[in-house]
């Protein structure tokens, strides 16, 4: 997969360094995967939501955080939108 937006990731990991060890090992196994379809995210990430429009999230490090992508499944692209802690997530929500 070719995933876009890493600046986010890396910026995010700069100031939550504890997420660091997760969010890397998410990385690499994002752009060494070929998710065709929804059901390929949650086998590996069985706590991952799947959500409509083609939107994932995942809980980052346990439950200390959350990351939504967006996977065109067609063109192999997961685009991350947004990474933050349950508070801001929940203001992402509403």
């Amino acid at each position: 997969m070719k995933v876009i937006g890493l600046g986010k990731v890396y910026k995010f990991m700069a100031i939550h360094t504890d997420a660091k060890k997760w969010l890397t090992a998410w990385v690499a196994e994002a752009k060494s995967a070929n998710w065709t379809k929804p059901l390929d995210i949650k086998h590996r990430y069985s706590s991952a939501s799947i959500l409509a429009d083609n939107c994932v999230i995942f809980n980052v490090k346990g439950h200390s955080y959350r990351m939504e992508i967006q996977v065109a499944y067609k063109t192999g692209h997961v685009f991350i939108k947004r990474l933050g802690t349950h508070a801001e997530y929940e203001r992402w929500r509403h």
